[in-house]
């Protein structure tokens, strides 16, 4: 069984790691999910949402038993400091929605705060204010929550996609119940607003530079995995339920 589980929303954001990888099919609770397998590793790929990361991390700790679940991805940035392609391993992940904080099993620095919708420039502001974060994600606080349920250890690693004062063009629509992004449909929707074209292309050029950076990252870290797991704390720790 691996000794890691990396949960990440889209198969975008992990490709270059997963080239090689063995690609298997293997079903949970009635639903299919794509695995990547790699030595001490396996990745999912669960989609957008922290329902999707939920689903995809009891999923993988259920059919590998794996030592650590990580949760990676995309993130924005709170703090404009912060520029894309930006790695952020933190050491506090807070949930928007209840306010609970979960320290991760192995040490980090930063916060990353997790949120139930895409933030876009104003939202991103007032969660720096909020939350004294770094970072915003979508998935990282479920990831860390089906972790602690299982007993497992939790850690994250995200990358900067998109800077603090960059608008995200409108998506919510295009991610389905199942986490999915339809990609598709946004580009066809994209295609005939062209005030939407150079914005769509800056964020698919962060986006390429953010996944080579979190893969190149994830690619050096997992030679030491086996020493992190073995020095990490069980579980996540929560530390309160308190609002910031």
């Amino acid at each position: 069984m691996p000794k890691l589980a990396i949960v990440a929303a889209l198969e975008r954001e992990v490709s270059p790691l997963v080239e090689n990888w063995r690609l298997v099919e293997r079903e949970h609770e009635g639903k299919k999910f794509k695995f990547f397998e790699h030595g001490d590793a396996v990745l999912v790929c669960g989609g957008v949402g922290v329902e999707a990361a939920r689903r995809a991390t009891e999923a993988v700790i259920a059919l590998y038993q794996p030592g650590m679940v990580q949760s990676v991805g995309f993130a924005g940035a709170l703090d404009r400091s912060w520029r894309v392609g930006a790695i952020l391993t933190p050491a506090m992940v807070i949930d928007a929605q209840d306010g609970s904080r979960m320290e991760p099993g192995i040490p980090g620095e930063g916060v990353l705060v997790t949120v139930a919708q895409v933030a876009g420039a104003e939202q991103k502001k007032r969660l720096a204010g909020a939350y004294g974060a770094q970072a915003v994600d979508m998935e990282a606080a479920a990831v860390a929550k089906g972790a602690r349920t299982r007993g497992t250890a939790f850690s994250a690693v995200k990358v900067i996609s998109d800077e603090i004062g960059f608008e995200l063009p409108s998506m919510e629509r295009f991610i389905g119940p199942d986490g999915r992004f339809a990609s598709g449909r946004f580009v066809a929707f994209v295609a005939i607003r062209p005030w939407l074209w150079a914005r769509v292309l800056r964020l698919w050029k962060n986006s390429s530079i953010a996944a080579k950076a979190l893969c190149n990252f994830l690619a050096k870290r997992l030679k030491d995995a086996p020493e992190e797991l073995d020095n990490s704390a069980p579980g996540v720790h929560p530390i309160s339920k308190a609002r910031a």
